[in-house]
């Protein structure tokens, strides 16, 4: 008989350090060529339009790749799979850097193979904490895991950039991450243990084989968890809208600047330094703020409302839509104003972040967490930020098409192309609506799932529920207030 499956709690919390770390150094591999962009473009010879396929080959292949990820990580060792990712990309950025201005080629394919790399982390790493810790320890670890996402991104772009002005050579702040990346990984292998799926639920009970699946039996499942379709598809509005954002903001407040008379126009090249600085800065700090406080809110409601996550997520995504719009339209008048309503919608966006991933962990089984993981990236990606910075510019163009060449013009027909995302983020709010209708009984549904060990990967008839004896504790926990 396999023996009960324990950890200390230290060590859960030591292995949750080690994940956040790793989590940090991943986002900022997604930024750091953004920080000397420039100098990459010079050095070989790539125009701007080839320059924005360096990031497209590093998302194309992430999302290609994502699926195969989580299908190994639902089957095989977690640990071993974390192990390759980040040995992949950090051995591809490693060689990059001493890549010919000859073979430029060779640098879009060490992007590609770092996206690859990365998949593997994103996909699995939060499965991990999900069978680490349970209820607010889980919700408090996530929030803290998701708060590396703005600061790891903010920190990317500024490591990128500082390194290349004090040793003069852009390369050097590809050969720096590998660096702190050996270190992760040795961190990964000493301190992370690779608990069974459920393992948080049923420590102390004997570690059970969980049952394995096809993977086409598992995207059957999914796609009949309604829990997880709408938050999937909600989280695919959060990502259209933050795209948008990350894109064309900068943009917009440089030419809200000009409108002003604050800043000379500039037709060559519509943006500068200081506007990126200044929404990286507000990126990051209503990034971590927002990610503590919907973590936080999301705990304490859920003492009195079981459906507290998804009516969260969908409460701030209904309340950033007007924070957009007013931004976005008092921006002429009152730029000040267009500032704080821009932040304070980011704050409401990034409340969300550690909230969703909560909400898959809660309503799918684990032996299929990271399949999960991976079709909610995959189409949060594809449906969200793949394709709403190139929308947002199609309308803009369109709209400036019909109206006169002029500097006002310009900016107006971008304001009014941005509008859509306040269109997207209302929809989300509503999948996140639908959701909460669904949560408990999908809750409880994985719960007997996961502890009968069944076999079919579809929905539990009522039929099979009561044979097992668990139809009148699904139905309490449903009516429970």
């Amino acid at each position: 008989m396999p023996a009960p499956w324990s950890l200390p709690r230290w060590r859960a919390y030591v292995a949750a350090a080690v994940l956040c770390y790793i989590n940090l150094l991943n986002y900022m591999n997604w930024f750091v060529i953004a920080g000397v962009l420039l100098d990459v473009q010079k050095f070989f010879q790539i125009s701007d339009s080839n320059a924005g396929l360096l990031q497209t080959v590093f998302i194309g292949c992430l999302l290609l790749s994502a699926p195969v990820f989580g299908y190994l990580g639902d089957r095989h060792s977690r640990k071993a799979t974390l192990s390759f990712g980040i040995l992949l990309w950090s051995g591809a950025g490693l060689s990059s850097s001493f890549i010919s201005p000859k073979y430029s080629w060779l640098f879009f394919l060490s992007r590609g193979v770092m996206g690859t790399g990365t998949a593997s982390y994103s996909t699995i790493a939060p499965t991990v904490l999900g069978d680490l810790f349970v209820k607010d320890q889980r919700t408090r670890v996530l929030a803290i895991f998701y708060i590396f996402i703005p600061v790891g991104s903010g920190l990317g772009y500024v490591l990128g950039s500082a390194v290349a002005e004090l040793t003069g050579n852009w390369r050097w702040a590809l050969r720096i991450m590998p660096c702190l990346e050996a270190v992760a990984l040795i961190l990964l292998i000493l301190l992370v243990p690779d608990p069974p799926r459920g393992a948080a639920e049923k420590q102390g009970e004997k570690a059970v084989g969980t049952l394995r699946s096809s993977w086409c039996e598992d995207v059957r499942y999914l796609g009949r968890n309604w829990s997880f379709v709408w938050s999937t598809l909600g989280v695919t509005s959060m990502a259209f809208v933050t795209g948008a954002l990350g894109f064309w903001a900068p943009k917009f407040l440089f030419e809200a600047r000009v409108i002003h008379g604050w800043q000379v126009p500039d037709f060559q090249e519509p943006g500068s330094s200081q506007d990126s600085l200044i929404f990286g800065t507000l990126t990051v700090v209503t990034g971590i703020v927002g990610v503590i406080l919907g973590a936080e809110a999301a705990r304490r409601y859920k003492k009195v409302n079981p459906r507290a996550e998804p009516l969260i997520c969908a409460s701030s995504l209904l309340a950033t839509a007007p924070c957009l719009y007013l931004a976005l339209v008092l921006a002429p008048t009152t730029l000040l104003a267009s500032y704080v309503f821009l932040a304070l919608g980011e704050l409401l966006l990034s409340c969300n972040w550690a909230v969703v991933a909560d909400i898959l962990l809660s309503v799918v089984v684990p032996r299929c967490q990271g399949t999960a993981e991976a079709l909610q990236i995959t189409v949060g990606h594809i449906l969200g930020d793949a394709g709403s910075p190139y929308l947002t510019g199609l309308i803009s163009s369109a709209l400036r098409a019909r109206r006169l060449d002029s500097y006002l013009q310009r900016f107006l027909s971008l304001q009014q192309s941005f509008l859509c995302c306040a269109f997207v983020i209302v929809l989300g709010g509503g999948c996140f609506l639908l959701t909460a209708l669904h949560l408990e009984r999908d809750q409880a549904q994985a719960q007997a799932q996961a502890q009968s060990q069944q076999p079919d990967t579809g929905t539990l008839d009522s039929k099979d529920m009561e044979s097992k004896g668990l139809l009148s504790g699904i139905s309490a926990s449903t009516e429970d207030p």
